[in-house]
This record gives C-alpha cells, structure tokens and sequence, in this order.
C-alpha cells in the first residue's frame, strides 16, 4: 500500500510540473525585434485593415472607426467576451505597451501582464503574421486618438475563467509559425495565402469548431455557426456547397460587398467590407487569387439570395 500511494504521490507531482510548463505562457523575446527598424506607418494602416482592428475594438453605436475605446460583445459558447481598449491611452488603453508587449499580444495571446489572453483575439491566425508587419501595426495605432474607455470585464464563468487553462488550449491549436510561402505559386497567390490565413483570419469566421473551440482542420473554410447571433458563416471554397466565383467576382466582392448573384453583404460581413474596401487593390485581388483556389470542401450551404 505504501509503495502504492508513493506512486500515485510521484505521478500527481509529475502531472503538476507537466500542467505547469505545458499552460505557461509562451511569450517571443526581443531578440525577434530586428534592430534598425523603422515604422512603415503605410503599412501599419494597411495590416490595421487587413486584420479588422476597427471592426471589434470599436464602440458600439460609434461613427468614427478609428476611436478604439472597445466594449463590443463577442458571444461564444463559452461565454461573452468584451473587445478591450487598443487605443493609445495610457490608463486605459495600451498607451503603456511596449512594442513587444504588442506583438506578444497578437501572436502569442499574452497580454503585457504575462497572462494569456482569451482566443476572442484571433491570435491563432495572427501567428501567421511577419513580426515587422506587427511593429508597423503598432506604430500606426499609436497615431490613432486615444480614447479613455475603461475596459469591460469579459462575462465567462468557471472554468473558462481561469486564463492559465488557456495555455493548454494554445499547445492543442497553435504551433506559433509564420506564414510560409509555397513555392508552387507565385508572388500573387502568396500574398493572398498570407493575407487571409493571417491578418485577414478568414478562416477563424468561415470554419466549424469542435467542442472546445478549435477550428476543424478537416473542414476549414467550410462554413460554421455564427457565433452572435442565429445563421450560419457560408461555405467560401469551390465546392457545390460554397461559392464558385472568379478572382474578379471575389476582387469586386472585397472591394463592394457585391456578389456575382447581386446580393450584398450583411451582418458582420459588412464591416470586414469595410475594411476590405481600404485595402490596396493588389492585396484585393491578391487575396481573390488565394481564395478562389481553396480546396473545396462540403459544408452547409449559403442561404440563396433573395430575387430582386
């Protein structure tokens, strides 16, 4: 009996140094942050719009969708989440961050406490992202107005509460690399490939979740539930349940909201037009070649538009 409680002694402490190290907060050091760097405000405003920044961090009923207060509710299964203050603000915002405290915050889901933040931030495709085009999104914020709205705390209950879970959460479903250009396609399809599967996170909409909250890999881009509200995220790959556009449908599409059946996009889908929209008309159509080539996959079928 003794050498049996000693075992399970052993294993209990084992187990606790393994949970420990595994939901430790990952963090990149600054020796990732290339030294003679200077801000590319251009291309900070052009990742800012990519990754939907001022579709989330802005207040809700808010006209000017550079004030980026936060406050707007994002439902999922686990519970409400409240998009925090990005803007400069020093006391509520992250006027204090360091540059890497940022880009641990975007790539790696840690907050400058060191605590891991919840993947409402879509830090999962965020990881996709070239650390330079993180620095120059830093350094375009912090041009933006500073708004003094204090954060709201998110409504989760246990034991989605305690964040240190989260870090097993991550060793399931991130693996922290950046986008890899594949060398079967050009420049083009690349930059698409890189601009939706990271700043862009299309996938993180357009994709069932399993359980515990993870994209399914199987059926990525295949459409999933909408998380705010009754509906469903369509099908986007070329298969009989998504859509079977051009590269100039999907070009004319991200920059209008206009689709090859004459509908438009509603909903969520509005604002990442919004955005969309601000892009330069290369990433459009960039993102268009990508899109238009993903591999199709089943899914439930988009609602059919309304005749007009």
């Amino acid at each position: 009996m003794r050498k049996f409680l000693t075992a399970i002694i052993v294993l209990a402490i084992i187990g606790l140094v393994v949970f420990w190290f595994v939901t430790m907060p990952k963090t990149i050091g600054a020796e990732a942050l290339a030294a003679g760097y200077t801000p590319d405000l251009k291309n900070g405003q052009e990742m800012f719009n990519a990754g939907g920044c001022a579709g989330c961090h802005t207040t809700a009923g808010q006209k000017e969708r550079l004030k980026l207060g936060g406050g707007m509710a994002l439902k999922s299964p686990f519970g409400t989440f409240y998009a925090p203050n990005i803007s400069p603000d020093k006391q509520n915002g992250i006027g204090n961050w360091s540059e890497l405290d940022f880009v641990n915050a975007v790539q790696r889901g840690v907050g400058a406490d060191g605590q891991h933040l919840y993947p409402a931030l879509p830090y999962t495709s965020y990881q996709r992202m070239h650390v330079k085009d993180v620095r120059d999104m830093f350094a375009y914020i912090k041009t933006l107005p500073a708004e003094a709205t204090p954060d709201k705390a998110h409504e989760i209950g246990f034991p989605f509460n305690v964040r240190r879970l989260l870090g097993g959460w991550k060793f399931l479903y991130m693996d922290n690399k950046e986008y890899a250009a594949d060398p079967a396609h050009d420049a083009e399809w690349n930059r698409g490939g890189y601009l939706v599967e990271g700043p862009g996170h299309c996938a993180e909409c357009h994709s069932p979740r399993d359980p515990m909250g993870g994209i399914v890999t199987a059926s990525r881009f295949a459409g999933g539930k909408n998380m705010d509200g009754p509906g469903w995220i369509p099908n986007i790959t070329p298969h009989a349940d998504g859509i079977k556009w051009s590269k100039d449908d999907m070009t004319n599409f991200l920059e209008t909201g206009q689709t090859p059946e004459f509908d438009s996009a509603g909903g969520s889908m509005a604002e990442v037009i919004e955005n969309m929209s601000r892009l330069t008309a290369d990433d459009r159509k960039a993102m268009a070649a990508y899109l238009v080539t993903l591999p199709p996959r089943p899914g439930k079928k988009p609602a059919v538009a309304a005749k007009k």
